[in-house]
């Protein structure tokens, strides 16, 4: 039996041209012009209308002139379709397609841990300085609070908020 490869490869081996009800043999001519144009031979186009004199040429001379008159013409690469990502990138980029069973990896992976880290401690940091300035909490606190949030004691700006308030840290007006 053969192989998957080995059938596609035949599959797409190019075949005797028709013309009119009878077969023309263009091997040696395909050959050629696949030589000249520096292709494959699947990428050889030759004209149908003009398979007889394609079939007379017998010389590489004679190929040269009928790809200057694009009897024999080369067919364009083909290239892998992006209109699938496309697609799958603007579904992605409405969050379809992203949810725990489409993950691999680790979450430290997919956004590193110092970078959550990092986005968490600066708008804590930005709270507090903001904090300060409205004088909304003394300078004293400021520093303790500042203490607290670089060890990590609080998740998030809304967890400071929450630990200022239970404690009543802020300025009496």
């Amino acid at each position: 039996m053969r192989s998957h490869y080995q059938r596609q490869r035949n599959h797409r081996k190019p075949q005797a041209t028709f013309l009119g009800g009878f077969v023309l043999n263009l091997k040696s001519q395909r050959r050629m012009a696949a030589e000249i144009l520096k292709v494959g031979e699947t990428r050889v186009w030759i004209d149908p209308e003009r398979g007889d004199e394609v079939e007379l040429a017998i010389t590489r001379e004679e190929i040269r002139r009928l790809i200057r008159e694009e009897a024999i013409r080369k067919v364009p690469k083909r290239g892998v379709s992006r209109a699938r990502a496309r697609v799958v990138h603007e579904k992605r980029k409405k969050g379809k397609g992203k949810g725990p069973g489409s993950r691999t990896g680790p979450q430290g992976a997919r956004t590193p841990r110092k970078e959550v880290w990092m986005k968490k401690i600066r708008a804590q940091r930005k709270r507090l300085r903001e904090l300060k300035d409205r004088h909304a909490i003394t300078e004293s606190v400021y520093r303790r609070l500042y203490v607290l949030a670089k060890s990590g004691s609080f998740r998030s700006v809304s967890d400071l908020e929450r630990y200022i308030a239970d404690r009543n840290l802020r300025r009496r007006r």
